[in-house]
């Protein structure tokens, strides 16, 4: 194998096990043989909360509704009885809502938007950097280099172009009650990340992006870390679910959100893909396709403003 060619290799997917039967399947089948020996084994976490229209969001952009998509030429809803199918109409008043990735033009509209984003993102090496003991004694505390240069200690140092996850605990608070969601996303007491910790990770480390659990990076009065951020051509996540269950180093993350042309924010779902070792997550199986048949089928829930089973 040429030089080249393993360092296309490893710089693709072949981290996720980093294991010798996936190194040697991958120089006999390219990303194939990857994917055969080493992402068909791997464990699947994701790290994205449902959107729901009670979910917690910025007071400044309001509430979001869903209901059943109406037939124009009726002025009725779809049913599954009277046409076979149905379909969701969503009044989402942002693109800042739920578990998301935001494009620097969010503040700074001479840099991207979300649709310009490049493709490259959607698999990146994942790093996850635990505050939870300090956040326990502190709860607005945020990262510092401090914290960082700890980490790199102890799990070696922060490869170039991966993407950065604060784990915090702020998401077990989530929560799809409305009233619930208003005090939580007008709480002003939660973990962020330092400008010091960014400026680092990105000058310093040149990461892709970090994400964080809470629905804003820092609670500085004018949020100089996004505004840092923003105004110098880099992306964050937002909004991040489940990091608990992911292993500090070790993961991919398989990044997905739609492009919006002109988007100012982007509804992501991020999937963490970790070795076979984990203990959470999902494998791949034949269930997968076709899908499992559920004994209750989905039905319109008024009270909750979404389907249910």
């Amino acid at each position: 194998m040429s030089g080249r060619l393993r360092l296309a290799l490893l710089a693709s997917l072949a981290i996720v096990l980093a294991a010798p039967a996936a190194a040697s399947a991958a120089r006999g089948g390219g990303l194939w043989g990857l994917y055969d020996h080493g992402l068909a084994r791997a464990r699947y976490i994701d790290l994205t909360h449902r959107l729901t229209p009670g979910a917690p969001v910025w007071k400044g952009f309001g509430a979001a509704t869903f209901q059943p998509t109406v037939d124009p030429a009726t002025g009725m809803p779809y049913t599954y009885a009277k046409d076979g199918f149905e379909a969701t109409a969503y009044q989402l008043p942002t693109d800042q809502f739920g578990t998301q990735l935001d494009p620097p033009a969010h503040w700074a509209p001479e840099y991207p938007a979300i649709d310009e984003l490049p493709a490259t993102y959607a698999v990146r090496k994942l790093v996850v950097i635990s505050i939870v003991p300090q956040v326990t004694e502190n709860p607005t505390y945020a990262l510092s280099v401090k914290d960082i240069r700890a980490f790199e200690r102890r799990h070696g140092k922060i490869p170039r172009g991966s993407v950065v996850f604060v784990r915090s605990d702020w998401s077990k608070r989530w929560t799809d009650d409305p009233a619930a969601a208003k005090v939580l996303a007008a709480d002003p007491a939660f973990p962020g990340v330092s400008l010091d910790a960014l400026k680092f990770l990105h000058l310093k480390r040149h990461i892709l992006f970090h994400g964080h659990e809470p629905l804003d990076t820092d609670t500085t009065p004018t949020l100089e870390g996004e505004y840092w951020l923003m105004h110098n051509g880099f992306t964050q996540a937002e909004g991040v679910d489940n990091l608990e269950s992911v292993p500090p180093t070790g993961c991919l993350v398989n990044i997905g959100f739609p492009r919006f042309r002109g988007g100012l924010g982007g509804y992501a779902r991020y999937i963490a893909i970790c070795p076979p070792s984990t203990r959470a997550g999902e494998r791949i199986s034949r269930r997968d396709a076709p899908l499992p048949r559920f004994d209750s089928p989905l039905h319109w829930d008024m009270s909750l403003g979404y389907r249910v089973r």
